[in-house]
Parts: structure tokens; C-alpha cells; sequence
């Protein structure tokens, strides 16, 4: 077989060099930068400088475990995304927001700054609204999170993430106690020990009616009651008339009522949900308040229990919300 000419391989070569070379050198220029996509999306994150809302100083920070509760207002800057506006929260971030009237728990995407008026915790698009079924003036909590990047972008393309689980309604009662004043909280909330005690009511002045009435005279000085009339002397009595008089039968004892039995103290159930142990008891007292449960002492810890329950489906109900609240540690045990 006869192989190619050297000319043919040196002319396609330089066929090849010339179209390379295009228009005199000059680099093509590049296209318009593409928005970036997936997690560097919600990177850098905004803090921004202090700022006055109403006379109130508020400084953005990076808060990890935020947490508070307040009232939601309209963002309708967010439309039908599901996003909301935050005064201190870096921007963008992530937190769950629990409806304080129906427990229900959504994933919102704050990435703007307010609100700007009045002292509202989080301002919230349309979407987010119609989502946790709220509507501006709902008492909720704002919850920070880190959620996984399936969601984030869920929530970065304007489409609703999953419903988180409803957060139990004796956590709700807790959390509505700590409302700020003039928060609407929708459902009366009765007090822990019934009804506290009525004020004393404050001493009142006289009337000028009564201060200008003359003071009461005194009353009258009893008279002195009449000697009694010279009597004769009675005669004396006789034996008859002096001896006591016989004594009345004593009354049979009534046997004493047997004591009274007390009542039988309610049987403790087969399990318990265990958030956590805790040296220190100010850190279990919040976390117990957190997730409506309990403290136990053991030792030098402090046991954070929920229960106990009487079968394991009701222990592993309360064990989902538990760590839903976000104690993933969280585990059954046997109640003592």
C-alpha cells in the first residue's frame, strides 16, 4: 500500500495553523458571567452595619442558634417564593418558622433585610404565608437551621420545601407564654396554678358630702338603775332541796372512724424519651422548656426526659418530636 505524500500532510497542516489564527489574534470575547448555582449560591453571606427601626438599634450577626418568637408580617417583596425578610440574621440564611395557633412548621429562606417598621420577628412572602396557613399578625417562632442542599435549592428555584413535623401543641403553649407584650395570641392561655388573686382594692378619700356632715354626738350616758326594794330573807332550804340532783347516764363512746385510705398513686409507664444529660441545670431547664418535658437528677447530671409512656409507639411518637426540635440524640429508655 502506497503511503500519503510528505506535501499533503505539510499543506493540511498549514490549513489547519491558518484557521486557528482566526482574525488577526484577537481573543474571543467571553459571554456574560453565569449567575452562580447550587451551594455557592447562598455564598458570601451578608451581615451588613447596624441600622434604627422605630428609635431600636438592631446590629446583624451571625447567630447560630437563633430562636425567638413574635409576630409574622406581609413581605410582599418575596411573591409566591417561599422567602422572608429577617433585621439581624445573615442574609441569606435558613430558619423554620412554627405557626404559635396550629403548631404547623415551614422552611423559609430569608434574604432581605427588615421589617422596617414596627417590632415584628419576621416579615414573610405570600407564598410562605399560604404554606404555614398564616396570615400577617400570626404569633410564630423563627428558628434557625441548616438544612440540607436538596432543600436550600428547592427553596433557591421558588418551590416549597417539605413540611417540617408539626411541632407538639404543649410546646406551643409554652412557647406562646413568651411572647412579647402586645403580641396576638388568638388562643387564651389559663394560667399553671388557677387564677391569680384579685389587688387589693386602693383606701378611697371621704366625700366633701361627708367631710362637711357635722361629727356624731355621743351617745347618752346610761342611767343608773334603782336599788332594788328591801327583800325578806328566804327561808332555808331543806335536805331535799339540797342534794344535786342525780347524775345523768354517760353516753356509750362512739368507736373512732377508721382513718381514711389513701389513694393509689397513678402506675409509671414502660419508657421515656431522653434529650439529653446536662451538668449544668440552667441548660436542662431550657431544654426542657423547649420540648415540654422533664428533669431528672442522676447524680451530678440533669436528665431531660419526656414521659414516661405506657407502650413504645407512644415513646417513639414523642421521640420524632423531640428530635424534630433538633435533639438528634435523642433515645428511648426504659422508665425507672
Amino acid at each position: 500500500m502506497r503511503l500519503p505524500d510528505k506535501n499533503f500532510l505539510a499543506l493540511g497542516l498549514a490549513l489547519a495553523l491558518a484557521a486557528c489564527g482566526g482574525t488577526g489574534g484577537d481573543a474571543v470575547p467571553m459571554s456574560t458571567p453565569v449567575p452562580p448555582q447550587g451551594p455557592a449560591a447562598d455564598y458570601p453571606m451578608v451581615i451588613g452595619a447596624p441600622f434604627t427601626v422605630d428609635g431600636v438599634l438592631y446590629t446583624p450577626a451571625d447567630t447560630l442558634n437563633f430562636d425567638e418568637v413574635g409576630q409574622a408580617v406581609l413581605d410582599e417583596a418575596g411573591g409566591a417564593a417561599v422567602t422572608g425578610e429577617h433585621r439581624t440574621l445573615p442574609l441569606p440564611s435558613y430558619v423554620e418558622v412554627t405557626s404559635l395557633e396550629t403548631g404547623r412548621t415551614i422552611l423559609v429562606r430569608l434574604e432581605r433585610r427588615g421589617p422596617m417598621t414596627g417590632n415584628s420577628a419576621v416579615g414573610l412572602s405570600p407564598g410562605a404565608l399560604a404554606q404555614l396557613g398564616a396570615k400577617p399578625g400570626t404569633p410564630v417562632r423563627v428558628r434557625r437551621v441548616n438544612p440540607p442542599e436538596q432543600e436550600r435549592a428547592m427553596l433557591r428555584r421558588g418551590e416549597r420545601a417539605p413540611d417540617r413535623m408539626d411541632t407538639p401543641m404543649s410546646l406551643v403553649e409554652v412557647l406562646r407564654r413568651k411572647l412579647p407584650a402586645g403580641s396576638s395570641a388568638p388562643v387564651d392561655v389559663k394560667p399553671e396554678h388557677g387564677t391569680p388573686d384579685a389587688p387589693p382594692l386602693p383606701a378611697t378619700k371621704p366625700s366633701a358630702e361627708k367631710a362637711a356632715q357635722p361629727a356624731a354626738k355621743p351617745a347618752p350616758k346610761p342611767k343608773p338603775k334603782p336599788k332594788p326594794k328591801d327583800v325578806p330573807p328566804a327561808k332555808p332550804a331543806t335536805a331535799e332541796q339540797t342534794a344535786p340532783p342525780p347524775a345523768a347516764p354517760a353516753e356509750p363512746k362512739k368507736p373512732a372512724p377508721p382513718p381514711p385510705t389513701q389513694a393509689a398513686k397513678p402506675g409509671k409507664g414502660a419508657y421515656a424519651v431522653q434529650a439529653g444529660a446536662f451538668s449544668v441545670e440552667a441548660n436542662a431547664k431550657a431544654v426542657a422548656s423547649r420540648i415540654g418535658g422533664r428533669i431528672d437528677k442522676a447524680g451530678k447530671f440533669y436528665l431531660v426526659r419526656t414521659g414516661p409512656f405506657a407502650s413504645r409507639q407512644e415513646a417513639e411518637a414523642s421521640l420524632a418530636k423531640v428530635k424534630a426540635a433538633g435533639y438528634s440524640g435523642a433515645r428511648i429508655y426504659s422508665a425507672d
